[in-house]
């Protein structure tokens, strides 16, 4: 037996026996033993796999500049994102803005506005558009994360990604998305047109929230591994996906407002099967991007 075929029934079996990805993972660790974390090299693991549950927090807060490559300032810069942390919630208390009722992904929120210079004079006026795809990537987040300084310090940095980084590519999501399912499949796609629903998909879930709302949170974090780590093209993958999925439902409803609003609620059950295939597509005709959009 050849050294690749001895690895290739070593990750069969292991995957039989519920081991899936413990080469991975044994790479991974080798990684982030680094005394210089290589941030290409975790890009491009994040890309090809799914990062185990233990270091998706450190994997996240490493590609978002959250903490620095060098391990050995890591602890000393968590103390000061902590203590920003502490200092814009403080301030947060003294105008009456928060209190302890609050809900944890409205304080977020508010700590994003006071960050940014963007908190309204109330907390009792209505929130914007932008303000409504934060707290849904919050709550998302809240699910994932089980300490509340990483949670604010990831979410912030991560719409902070698709504010800027993904700005430009993030509005042309629709029209790739309607290439890639004519590709896959010209029927589907040629129904939705005849329902004129291909204008009225929930493109702001899918693309603005990057599906959070739409896909439990233990499916949606594979995702978002790929967009932490350079690709917001995934997303275009898994609309396309869900569309794949559900192809038989969709091409029996006849209007855009019944497709739309079944496509905003999705059977969760299938979700860990649509990511996976999702990723099988993206992999098909993108190959293992590194740092491409």
């Amino acid at each position: 037996m050849t050294e690749d075929s001895q690895r290739n029934f070593r990750s069969v079996y292991y995957e039989k026996v519920g081991f899936r990805g413990v080469e991975e993972k044994k790479s991974l660790e080798i990684l982030l033993k680094a005394d210089r974390l290589d941030i290409e090299k975790l890009c491009t693991f994040s890309q090809r796999f799914p990062l185990p549950s233990m270091y998706r927090a450190l994997v996240w807060k490493v590609l978002l500049g959250i903490l620095p490559p060098h391990h050995e300032s890591h602890a000393q810069v968590m103390m000061y994102r902590k203590e920003q942390y502490s200092d814009v919630l403080h301030a947060l208390n003294v105008v009456r803005f928060v209190s302890n009722a609050t809900p944890q992904v409205e304080v977020y929120l508010r700590m994003y506005q006071l960050e940014s210079g963007k908190l309204p004079r109330s907390s009792s006026f209505p929130l914007e558009t932008e303000d409504e795809v934060f707290l849904a990537i919050a709550k998302a987040m809240e699910e994932m994360m089980e300490d509340s300084v990483d949670c604010y310090w990831i979410i912030r940095c991560f719409v902070n990604q698709l504010n800027n980084k993904y700005r430009e590519a993030l509005p042309q999501l629709p029209k790739v998305f309607e290439q890639y399912l004519n590709l896959e499949d010209s029927r589907l796609l040629n129904h939705l047109k005849t329902c004129s629903a291909v204008s009225k998909l929930p493109y702001d879930l899918w693309f603005k929230r990057c599906f959070a709302g739409c896909l439990p949170e233990s499916s949606l974090q594979r995702v978002w591994d790929k967009v932490v780590s350079g690709s917001c093209k995934i997303l275009v993958f898994v609309a396309v996906e869900i569309l794949l999925t559900f192809k038989i439902k969709v091409m029996a409803l006849n209007s855009a407002e019944k497709i739309t609003k079944f496509l905003e609620n999705i059977p969760q059950d299938s979700s860990d099967a649509i990511v996976s295939k999702a990723i099988d597509l993206w992999h098909k005709h993108c190959g293992t991007p590194v740092h491409s959009s």
